[in-house]
């Protein structure tokens, strides 16, 4: 039985995903229970030489997938969380210092990440008056970074965008549509400025 059917089994019987979820993910605390943090190892990809620093918060439940490349480093005091998307980060990448990635987000190989970045491919819904924002849950939208991508301090990637290959984006951007291959942006919201 593959991981589809298995998902397709829970959505059949919410008592029995609400049960597992409860199991897997702390409700209050937002990140995998105390004793699935001590299985990751088993089911977490680390290619060879790669490093995940000791400080980053780790937020990876078992039921999606979370793959580090060779040769590829996750820096101090970050966040990956792939609750709701699978993060898969290509080799040779450094995700820099205080970096937050929330699933689903694929990385490229050769892709630097510098400090304080966000990729979020999440969205909390917001739309319903009648509810309060934290009972009308998420959605996604894909966020997919190519190869050999340079991204500034404090840059935040949002929901649906793709950044090209060889591109550049600059310190504090917000990038909130695709960018071409070949392309320098910049500001907010993130603009071509010019291409390489």
């Amino acid at each position: 039985m593959n991981n589809e059917e298995i998902r397709g089994k829970f959505k059949n019987n919410p008592r029995l995903k609400r049960l597992v979820d409860w199991l897997i993910m702390n409700p209050v605390q937002t990140r995998p229970r105390w004793y699935v943090r001590m299985l990751a190892p088993l089911y977490q990809h680390r290619g060879k030489h790669s490093k995940i620093h000791r400080s980053v918060r780790m937020d990876t439940p078992p039921y999606r997938k979370f793959s580090l490349g060779d040769y590829s480093v996750v820096e101090s005091y970050g966040c990956i969380n792939n609750a709701v998307g699978d993060v898969i980060i290509g080799d040779h990448t450094r995700v820099g210092l205080h970096n937050t990635v929330i699933g689903p987000v694929t990385i490229g190989s050769h892709v630097n990440l510098a400090q304080g970045i966000t990729v979020t491919a999440l969205n909390h819904n917001f739309t319903e008056k009648g509810l309060r924002i934290d009972e009308q849950g998420v959605s996604t939208n894909p966020v997919t970074i190519g190869d050999d991508i340079w991204i500034g301090a404090n840059a935040v990637i949002l929901p649906g965008v793709t950044i090209g290959d060889h591109s550049v984006v600059a310190a504090g951007a917000v990038v909130t549509k695709d960018v071409p291959p070949h392309t320098l942006v910049a500001g907010v919201p993130a603009k071509i400025i010019k291409t390489l």
